[in-house]
């Protein structure tokens, strides 16, 4: 049995000034994921040559339209096994990053074909609307990472 393809991926804990996270839905409509619904933060692979931070700030570039030098710290990192609209199945090798800005205006401009089909919304969550969801998250630690590494605090008063 073959290997399963180690994908290196930066992700990117967007905050704003009100401590909320930004996160995309992902939609999936057709293909191997078909039916597949579920909320997840800006990311994606990092390229060959690439570090794990040159990765994060052009992943958010690509992803939101906000460039930045360098992202924040490093706060967590996560390996996972999953499936890509491809089909593909990868073990995940992920890195979060923490950004935060004053404002954002979430532009789609440099995304993909593929990202145009998927990425359904976005939308801003606070730390007691994030414990309190009823549609999936991706990953499914994420207020508990971003409390961890005290960008949140264990009230969920970030509201």
């Amino acid at each position: 049995m073959t290997a399963m393809r180690i994908r290196p991926s930066a992700r990117l804990l967007v905050l704003n000034r009100k401590r909320q996270l930004l996160l995309f839905r992902f939609e999936f409509r057709s293909g191997p994921l078909a039916g597949n619904i579920f909320w997840a933060t800006p990311g994606g692979e990092v390229d060959p040559g690439e570090s794990f931070e040159m990765a994060a700030c052009r992943e958010l570039r690509e992803e939101t339209g906000l460039a930045i030098d360098h992202p924040g710290p490093e706060i967590a990192q996560r390996t996972s096994t999953f499936r890509l609209p491809s089909g593909e199945m990868i073990e995940a090798d992920d890195h979060f990053f923490i950004v935060e800005v004053d404002d954002l205006q979430v532009s789609n401009a440099e995304w993909t074909e593929l990202e145009r089909d998927i990425l359904d919304t976005h939308r801003w969550w606070s730390a007691t609307d994030l414990r309190a969801a009823d549609e999936q998250v991706w990953p499914e630690d994420l207020a508990d990472m971003l409390t961890g590494a005290g960008a949140w605090d264990r009230s969920g008063a970030t509201d």
